[in-house]
């Protein structure tokens, strides 16, 4: 694997890029205000919000899947796209039994999936030109993590949906970053 070759290099490219961080990173936000405001009960409005926030990631994988040449980047951005569309259906499966163990269970294994994936896509474009991806980097790995803690606490006595909110502020913090600091390469280069 070359971690020095960064794919999109001309400034279109690049503001492609900031553009699609910049507003999964919005959109993350705006989410986990709006679940705070309802993950008390796993009502319709809960089960739809749950049911969209992957929805995000898959359509955003989507976007980053067209703007990518053929290559192994391009294969883990199909997969991350997939299984976040996967893990839609299965949110909403699981918030319709009512069980937050299960919601939490489902979204902990995609928290671990997805994460893995954004690693590997912060390997690939690590180069100079793209600003050597640390923050999606950090936020892959430690989505990675937390989901590993959300499972254990969906097989624990006490889950609990609030950090789903926290979870998704984080990862829209990484993304902004993200953004900005491909902004910021832009304006050096």
């Amino acid at each position: 694997m070359n971690t020095t070759t960064a794919l999109p290099v001309t400034n279109s490219e690049r503001s492609s890029l900031i553009r699609l961080y910049l507003s999964r990173g919005v959109l993350a936000i705006a989410w986990a205000i709006a679940f705070a405001a309802v993950h008390n009960t796993l009502d319709a409005i809960a089960v739809t919000l749950l049911v969209l926030y992957p929805l995000i990631d898959a359509v955003s994988s989507l976007i980053d899947f067209l703007a990518v040449p053929e290559g192994a980047e391009r294969r883990v951005t199909a997969f991350n796209g997939v299984l976040s569309a996967v893990i839609a259906a299965a949110l909403g499966i699981a918030g319709t039994t009512g069980s937050m163990a299960a919601v939490l269970g489902v979204f902990g294994a995609w928290a671990i999936l997805s994460g893995a994936a954004q690693l590997a896509v912060g390997v690939y474009r690590r180069g100079p030109v793209l600003g050597k991806q640390w923050p999606t980097l950090i936020s892959g790995g430690l989505s990675f993590l937390v989901g590993a803690t959300y499972i254990a606490q969906a097989i624990g006595d006490s889950p609990a949906l609030d950090v789903l909110a926290i979870y998704a502020t984080g990862g829209g913090v990484f993304f902004i970053a993200q953004a900005a600091l491909l902004a910021w390469k832009q304006r050096t280069h």
